[in-house]
């Protein structure tokens, strides 16, 4: 079959590899019929993920048909239509049984990271995100095997088209949990640091949630203006303002602060002179920049939700700046199998619309160049969907 495969820093080729087959039994074999470039790809696709090895197969948005299925899968059968979310998770352990489905223990049971001198135990597997992640293949492919199928697959109707439901794989719950996490609710105020796909789709379900006043902090004009004429938001442009934090404060009610901040950039944000060196000399692991805004731009009391990925230590983190405002931080992977059901409802109901946000449309052949424009910013890039 063809698959998107990794061949070094901003190098990745679609390569002919060995179809993937049956390893347990409840295992199924996936027709990919509909896969997308996420900005979390981006992490790898710059080297800046640890356990990406040379030829690993990249994508964790992806939907298709059921062409093989194990003897112990119930859940689905041969020809179904499938959404998969990204994280793989059993469905029967602690952590699922708490909707938990990120922190699932039995996925990826041989990896482990050492954070602080501590042993971290392993939480759930991730398709196509290194071997740290459990170095399941990713679905940029014409096949994927999907473990734990049972748990780990939704059906949707035949008469929506792939591009209505793909983001459910990942985007869609990321941004619905950031807003929920953040506790909006009719009314609240808030700030999303980043106008890419899990910026939008946060923009999205806080609208959907009930948000009255929602700023948008990036530095791509295109990506705000998007964001303005399609959720309403009010545009800050990075570029413009040398503390963007304070401008939004400028324009909340009693100059208070928003109610909540979502982080939708994480660990690769734009940090000062010398986080850079810090990265640089693997002192640091992820810039800080985005989380100190937050931290400023929020009101006291309120909330701030991190669904941007982060790695390692944060040198700089305004922890005295948190505590005095009596500040609420919620984060982490998205526990899609939660919260899937409940927006493809909202989706046939013509409530949700994530398909909007797509702005370029490719082969699967076409996979490296998608991944360089979308890099790039090139086209006024938002979102690259890729068919096999």
């Amino acid at each position: 079959m063809r698959a998107l495969t990794y061949h070094g820093s901003h190098d990745v080729r679609v390569d002919t590899v060995p179809d993937p087959t049956i390893l347990e039994d409840d295992d199924i074999i996936l027709k990919v019929t509909s896969t997308a470039i996420c900005g979390s790809d981006l992490h790898l696709y710059r080297g800046s993920i640890p356990q990406v090895k040379h030829g690993d197969i990249f994508g964790h948005e992806f939907l298709g048909e059921v062409v093989e299925a194990g003897r112990a899968v119930t859940a689905v059968s041969k020809g179904d239509k499938v959404i998969v979310p990204f994280v793989i998770a059993c469905g029967d352990c602690f952590f699922c049984n708490l909707d938990l489905h990120a922190a699932c223990e039995t996925t990826n049971p041989d990896r482990g990271a050492i954070l602080n001198k501590k042993q971290i135990p392993p939480g759930a597997a991730l398709f196509g995100y290194s071997h740290l992640y459990g170095g399941v293949p990713g679905g940029q492919a014409e096949y994927v095997r999907v473990p734990k199928a049972n748990a780990g697959t939704f059906k949707f109707p035949n008469e929506l088209d792939d591009e209505k439901v793909l983001f459910l794989t990942d985007i869609l719950p990321t941004g619905y949990q950031a807003a929920v996490n953040a506790g909006i609710k009719p009314g609240s105020s808030l700030a999303i640091y980043g106008a890419g796909p899990v910026g939008l789709m946060s923009a999205a379900c806080a609208r959907l949630l009930g948000a009255e006043q929602i700023f948008m902090v990036d530095h791509h004009a295109y990506r705000l203006e998007f964001a303005r004429q399609t959720y309403g938001v009010i545009p800050v442009n990075f570029n413009e303002y040398d503390d963007p934090a304070a401008a939004i404060i400028e324009n909340t009610a009693g100059l208070r602060g928003v109610d909540a901040v979502i982080d939708a950039v994480g660990f690769e944000a734009k940090g000062s002179t010398t986080e850079t060196v810090l990265k640089t000399l693997k002192l640091e692991g992820s810039s800080g920049k985005a989380l100190r805004q937050s931290i400023a731009a929020v009101r006291r009391g309120g909330t701030v939700s991190v669904p941007g990925v982060y790695a390692g230590f944060i040198h700089g983190f305004l922890f005295g700046d948190a505590f005095e405002k009596g500040l609420t931080f919620k984060m982490g992977q998205t526990h899609v199998h939660a919260v899937l059901p409940k927006l493809l409802d909202h989706i046939v109901r013509g409530e949700l619309h994530p398909d909007i946000i797509i702005s370029h449309r490719m082969s699967l052949e076409q996979a490296a160049e998608g991944y360089r424009m979308f890099d790039r910013k090139e086209q006024e890039c938002r979102k690259v969907i890729l068919r096999p």
